[in-house]
């Protein structure tokens, strides 16, 4: 018995000791241990470096691709939300059909409609009427407009503490909570006719256009000031949407004037190059492959077709009998690109595959950015759904 009750009492003693040195040694063993460490605790650097040299590549869109919807958004009518700036109504198009299945007044000058970072509500962006008039996804139905100073856009931090709203003619970025709208700072900018913006892949800053002064500016959105101005190297140029690669190193930059899309490196804040797509390049829109990117050339109604890993454009489709092609979305599930025709009063729904027309939708005067909804997506960024 007193043999037995010494083993016993000295297994206990070794078991609390190795205990005590898992607890102390975390990846590595004591000073004064004199046995080796374990086997994985060995091999951990090597599986970690195994890991890091197998990392797939960043993908900003990752989350976007067809059919990945959140549960939130899932529940939401299937709705394409068209914002007619001079008509001051929404049409609301059933996408199954393609037919308007709705119409209602908001504020003056409605230019956008942007989904929420949580996704639970629409925004129409009433411009001159200092307004944000909410829609419900689940009824498609809008709600009491609240105030808000000259909303030409809306963008939410990645991390959806803030929601901004670009205030152009005001020369401003107004960041305010994401929730209760209330202005925590008013950012006055170097430049005339701030319009949109696309974020880093770690959400700290902003690549954003100044349609009327042919110039880009670098925003820090947690410091709220601006690290950088660069104007364009066209004489006359008038940037507009704004769209970041799925690796982040280049943001590409529609311009009007230029007939195409210029690229910057974001780190450097440096114009790398320019890629010509046709007159009036405007809207930006990516593909639910993550592979491409639609532009919009709105003043020869056509849409090209740019692959992000060659940065060329690899396809253009022209709308039969002409038309202005402005802003837009892809459906869900990645087939239709539907975009407004700003001044034909009329909305397009384009077969992603062949470029062919599939629809061509009278809606009121001078639609703009449209919504298509539900997208796939995590999070709203804003605009018309800039989804991460």
């Amino acid at each position: 018995m007193r043999v037995a009750l010494l083993l016993t009492v000295a297994l206990v003693t070794v078991a609390a000791a190795v205990i005590a040195w898992n607890r102390q040694a975390g990846d590595s063993p004591p000073a004064r241990a004199s046995i080796a460490p374990p086997l994985a605790v060995q091999q951990k650097p090597k599986i970690v470096q195994r890991r890091l040299a197998h990392a797939a590549p960043l993908d900003l869109y990752a989350y976007d691709h067809a059919g990945m919807i959140s549960g939130v958004a899932r529940r939401a009518l299937a709705r394409v939300y068209v914002p007619n700036s001079a008509a001051d109504t929404v049409d609301v198009i059933d996408p199954h059909t393609y037919k308007v299945v709705d119409n209602f007044q908001v504020g003056a000058l409605p230019q956008h409609v942007t989904p929420a970072h949580d996704l639970k509500t629409l925004y129409v962006n009433d411009d001159v009427g200092n307004t944000l008039t909410p829609i419900d996804p689940l009824t498609g139905r809008p709600g009491r407009p609240f105030p808000v100073d000259d909303p030409y856009n809306l963008y939410f931090t990645i991390d959806g503490r803030y929601a901004i709203v670009v205030a152009e003619r005001l020369h401003r970025l107004d960041f305010r909570n994401a929730h209760t709208f209330r202005l925590v700072r008013a950012l006055t900018v170097p430049c005339a006719g701030i319009n949109h913006m696309d974020f880093s892949s770690n959400g700290r800053y902003v690549i954003a256009s100044c349609e009327f002064s042919g110039r880009l500016l670098k925003v820090d959105v947690r410091r709220f000031r601006v690290l950088g101005v660069r104007s364009l190297p066209r004489r006359f140029s008038v940037p507009q949407d704004v769209r970041a690669s799925p690796n982040a190193k280049v943001f590409y930059v529609a311009d009007l004037a230029a007939g195409g899309v210029w690229e910057v490196d974001p780190a450097r804040f440096k114009v790398i190059g320019f890629i010509h797509t046709g007159a009036g390049a405007h809207g930006l829109v990516v593909g639910r492959s993550g592979k491409v990117l639609y532009v919009a050339n709105r003043n020869e109604g056509s849409v090209s077709v740019i692959s992000f890993r060659t940065r060329k454009v690899v396809a253009k489709w022209h709308i039969p009998g002409g038309g202005s092609p402005d802003m837009g979305d892809v459906s869900a599930d990645g087939k239709v690109l539907w975009l407004s025709g700003r001044y034909n009063s009329e909305v397009y729904a384009i077969d992603t595959r062949t470029g062919r027309l599939i629809a061509r939708i009278p809606v009121g005067a001078s639609p703009h950015g449209l919504s298509v909804w539900p997208q796939p997506g995590r999070f709203s960024l804003g605009h018309t759904g800039n989804m991460r």
